[in-house]
């Protein structure tokens, strides 16, 4: 357990990230669920919509890190490829 002042701090602010990091990888779960629903639905121009708009939310993310920048790039390069399919 932290002992001495700015180890308390410490943990108060890993607490306080841990808290955002958390909603920000949740917001782009969902976007990139949205995507997915859209796929599965068989809807090429809701599929092309979520992308569109889960693209900025993963970008974000990276910036924010909590996303790796090739991890992104990947997730985003498999979407779209799986939208452009459906057309």
């Amino acid at each position: 357990m932290a002992n001495t002042p700015q180890a308390k701090k410490r943990a108060r602010q890993n607490q306080a990230r841990f808290a955002v990091n958390k909603m920000r990888r949740s917001r782009i779960r969902t976007y990139l669920r949205a995507v997915e629903e859209a796929i599965a639905s068989g809807d090429q121009t809701a599929a092309a919509a979520a992308l569109k708009a889960a693209q900025p939310e993963l970008m974000r993310g990276v910036t924010k890190g909590v996303v790796h920048k090739n991890t992104a790039a990947r997730k985003i390069s498999r979407l779209a490829a799986r939208v452009k399919a459906l057309a």
